[in-house]
């Protein structure tokens, strides 16, 4: 800096003693207008080029990072005495998850140092990070921030707990279906139970309960409910340990929501019976996360169920098509599925279509559909090939999946196709004989078992009318986790209008989706229903329990940080005095040249 003042001011002083003794040959009577330009000259140089040094600044009040995560207030945590040393060390915000800074207790769902640490970092202050140690991201810390920063650590002290980790089990089943619930438990901090109760309740309603034995300090376990204990509708059951009596009371409880509907999610029709529908339905019921009902006609005026063969009704299987999410139709089923309101229909016409045509067709996945990462890096065209296809042709705006060559040979026909016409999504298969695929081992049935998951996935994409514009990704969620809302209607996402109700329900609110079309809502632990303005609605749940209240390593360790003395830089700009030396220059000339005469 010191060199290119100096250049500056030179070059000032120079242009100056050139301008009134050069061209303007004043002589000795322009000494002083000259001094004045010279000076004037100089300081709108600096200021021009913004000329800076470094200085040194005395070091602020450190900044504390707070760890507000469950964590510290579980059972054995210590967050009074690191809420207070906090305080009393500087200037405090709380870090653990994407929340905002207005909580007061530790209630974030997660412990998350990485974005607070870079953030706390960039300020040039002292930071201070408190907490119990037990960090969830210490893997994406930055190698250079952590060393510079003070760690003061306030472990938790152990405490004997016995745990309901896992829970899972079917979020819909049809009347008169079982209900499984996969329990599973933790011995914690010394326990030493030799087993436990598990009980699964409805509205304080007693449902099942079994007794597991603990052995190497967890149990693992199934509880089977009757569909009709339940009833129809969507309910929350409450799976707890019963007394329990241990040191964190949050993590004996977990909650499940279950939709038992009078009609299966996906209904399968067949008619006549084929090895495709066969192999279909034994697949969908592997990848499918909803009930699945086939119903086969083998006799002319006769329907069977594909679980057992037994007869079933004509007009069960009616309700059956009319009520189902997804609905599958393999041939000629008549006038059954008339008037059904499935969001999606997956329709086979090769089997009953008399021009098909036969012959081996090898079929060739296309570039861009919804379903084509089942077949990436597959050799489909080496699968066995379908045996007969019907020579249908996609409407205008269809994606093709799959297309078939007779033999290797000739056109390419479409064979697998789909269209989405407002809030249906119609799949159409115009081959038979993909059974082939399921029926070999290895890539080509891994093939088929991914092509039918994606396929219906995508059917059960579309907009579900009870359910409205958006629907919860997950119906129950962990204490301190969002209910996070997908936005399933076409279109981008749009604000959309949620009223809730339950104990402790928030008031009206605008769900407000991100790029990705998603909403995410803060809630304390309790059972809410909710609203959507324009139709539709649902339950979720938030859950006492979450993993922050569960012992985790402690994996930071007490230390110093290493700041150096924060340094500065102070810019000629930011001296005020600069800018009243070259105006007083500048006034000073003016006067000394209308003394001397001048302009």
């Amino acid at each position: 800096m010191i060199l290119r003042a100096l250049i500056i001011l030179l070059l000032a002083g120079g242009l100056a003693a050139f301008t009134y003794l050069r061209l303007e040959r004043i002589g000795r009577r322009g000494w002083v207008p000259l001094v004045c330009r010279a000076i004037a000259w100089a300081a709108l140089g600096l200021l021009l080029l913004n000329l800076s040094c470094p200085v040194s600044r005395p070091p602020g009040r450190p900044l504390v990072l707070l760890d507000a995560s469950l964590s510290m207030a579980a059972a054995g945590g210590h967050w009074a005495e690191a809420r207070d040393s906090a305080a009393s060390w500087g200037d405090v915000r709380r870090f653990g998850d994407e929340r905002g800074p207005e909580d007061t207790l530790p209630s974030r769902g997660r412990s998350l140092l990485a974005p607070a640490l870079t953030a706390a970092s960039a300020t040039g202050r002292a930071v201070v990070v408190v907490t119990d140690g037990e960090i969830e991201d210490v893997a994406d810390l930055p190698p250079d921030l952590l060393p510079r920063a003070t760690v003061r650590l306030f472990p938790r002290t152990p405490r004997p707990d016995l745990a309901l980790v896992n829970l899972g089990g079917p979020v819909r089943v049809t009347a008169g279906d079982s209900i499984p619930l996969e329990v599973e438990v933790e011995a914690t901090g010394g326990a030493s139970a030799d087993s436990v109760t598990v009980e699964a309740t409805l509205a304080g309603k007693r449902l099942a309960s079994k007794r597991l034995r603990l052995e190497g300090g967890s149990a693992r376990g199934r509880l089977v409910l009757n569909s009709s204990a339940v009833g129809p509708g969507e309910h929350v059951l409450h799976l707890g340990l019963v007394g329990a009596n241990d040191a964190e009371p949050r993590t004996d409880t977990r909650l499940h929501v279950v939709t038992v509907a009078p009609t299966p999610g996906v209904v399968l029709l067949a008619a006549p019976a084929d090895w495709d529908s066969r192999f279909l339905y034994r697949t969908l019921r592997e990848v499918a996360q909803l009930p699945v009902r086939g119903f086969v006609r083998i006799d002319p005026d006769r329907w069977r169920s594909m679980a057992d063969l037994s007869v079933v009704p004509n007009e069960t299987v009616r309700q059956a098509a009319r009520r189902a999410d997804l609905l599958i139709r393999m041939g000629r089923t008549g006038m059954l599925t008339e008037g059904a309101t499935a969001r999606g229909v997956w329709s086979w016409p090769a089997a009953s279509d008399s021009g098909a045509i036969a012959g081996d067709w090898y079929l060739t996945p296309s570039a861009a559909s919804p379903v084509s990462g089942a077949f990436l890096g597959q050799p489909v065209d080496s699968f066995p090939p379908a045996i007969q296809l019907a020579p249908l042709q996609p409407e205008p705006g269809d994606w093709i999946a799959l297309t078939a060559q007779l033999g290797r040979r000739g056109a390419q026909r479409p064979a697998v196709f789909g269209r989405q016409a407002g809030r249906v999504r119609t799949a159409v298969v115009a081959v038979d004989g993909l059974w082939r695929w399921a029926f070999r081992d290895g890539s080509s049935e891994q093939s088929y078992r991914t092509w039918v998951a994606a396929t219906t996935s995508w059917l059960l994409g579309g907009a579900d009318s009870s359910r409205g514009s958006a629907r919860p990704v997950r119906a129950v969620v962990n204490n301190g986790r969002p209910v996070v809302f997908d936005w399933t209607a076409p279109g981008p996402p749009l604000g959309l209008g949620i009223t809730w109700s339950g104990e402790g329900a928030p008031p009206a609110d605008t769900l407000r989706f991100d790029g990705s079309g998603h909403a995410a809502v803060w809630l304390r632990p309790g059972e809410y229903r909710y609203r959507l303005s324009g139709g539709g609605g649902g339950a979720v749940a938030v859950e006492p329990y979450s993993d922050e209240l569960l012992p985790r390593p402690v994996v930071l360790t007490r230390h110093d940080g290493r700041s150096p003395l924060a340094a500065g830089r102070r810019a000629a700009r930011d001296w005020l005095w600069l800018f009243a030396i070259c105006i007083g220059a500048l006034a000073a000339e003016w006067i000394a040249r209308r003394r001397l005469g001048l302009r």
